[in-house]
């Protein structure tokens, strides 16, 4: 909107850059341009302000798809008045001389025309394609079909509007419909993940199994050896054993070889040492046989004394003393008979 301000009874107008300026008085064309500043009467003149820069019109109504389901397409129309002229004649672009605000609302108008324009063709697109279509390709098609349809419009450059560019945001279904067609993927995200869950665990039932087969067959192995090491320490044992018994029986051979020996050495030993008594005893017999009597009586008398006990002190009692003469006695009176 222009700025006015008042100077004794004189108007000023300074419009902005993109502001496109037609003031006639008196009927008569006396500024047209954009980025305009002048001086007026009110009384006298008749202004039209005609924007110029780029506006972008949001809208967003409802379809029908070919499958009897409603949705709700949002789209963006970006459009400039290229012909300031040929708008202001066409729609009310006039504003009050003393405020510089619209006398109407030109700029519904166009939005109307492009909404209405732009929603025909939509709904000319949805009505023949399904739901599912709708939803996946549905975004190009509608703004492919809403641009063209905008560019053959005959009303548009008749009224001095050019479409720059047409965006559609989306095109949504209802809550409910939408819930629906999300369960089928949803269920398949979850089933996606309860799957990458099973095979997770069973990866890790594998390695337990794995592991647990590492460790019965470490267990075996284990078991294997110590039976190894039993047998190889009972053949040791045995060879010990045998090995002891061997050295045990050369030993006793050995032994028993010494006794005979020394049994057969002492046998000898007491042979000769016999034959030498033997011979001894026999000469000592025959030394006896032919000496006399009265010397074996002196020897025997000495051998006696010499085996005889020591005796240190003898007491001779007055019985002893008279038996013993009595028997001396005896034996003098048989000698002298």
């Amino acid at each position: 909107m222009a700025d006015i301000t008042r100077r004794f009874g004189w108007r000023h107008l300074r419009s902005a850059p993109t502001a496109h300026i037609r003031h006639h008085k008196r009927g008569r064309l006396a500024h047209d341009g954009q980025g305009l500043s002048f001086w007026y009467r009110s009384l006298t003149a008749a202004l039209s302000e005609v924007p110029v820069d780029d506006r972008e019109l949001a809208m967003a109504f409802h379809a029908r798809t070919a499958d009897f389901q409603d949705v709700t397409v949002q789209a963006t129309v970006t459009y400039r008045i290229s012909d300031p002229a040929e708008a202001a004649n066409r729609l009310d672009f006039s504003v009050d001389p003393d405020t510089g605000s619209w006398r109407g609302a030109p700029l519904e108008q166009i939005a109307t025309l492009l909404t209405e324009t732009a929603q025909q063709h939509t709904l000319d697109v949805l009505a023949r394609t399904p739901l599912a279509a709708a939803l996946v390709d549905g975004v190009a098609s509608v703004r492919e079909r809403v641009a063209t349809g905008l560019a053959a419009e005959p009303r548009l450059p008749a009224t001095g509007i050019d479409v720059v560019a047409v965006r559609v945001v989306a095109i949504r279904p209802e809550a409910e419909v939408e819930r629906a067609l999300r369960t089928p993927a949803r269920e398949q995200i979850q089933q996606e993940a309860d799957r990458a869950t099973y095979e997770r665990r069973a990866v890790a039932v594998e390695r337990e199994r794995a592991i647990a087969e590492n460790e019965l067959a470490s267990q075996i192995e284990l078991a294997r050896r110590e039976e190894q090491l039993v047998d190889q320490r009972g053949t040791n044992a045995r060879r010990e054993a045998e090995e002891k018994a061997a050295a045990d029986g050369v030993r006793a051979e050995a032994e028993a070889a010494r006794t005979v020996r020394l049994a057969r050495a002492e046998a000898e030993a007491a042979r000769e040492t016999g034959a030498a008594r033997a011979e001894a005893q026999a000469a000592w017999l025959r030394v006896h046989g032919e000496v006399d009597p009265a010397t074996l009586h002196a020897l025997a008398t000495t051998r006696l004394a010499e085996n005889l006990p020591r005796i240190e002190s003898l007491t001779l009692s007055p019985d002893v003393l008279t038996g013993l003469l009595a028997k001396l006695g005896r034996a003098e009176g048989g000698a002298g008979a």
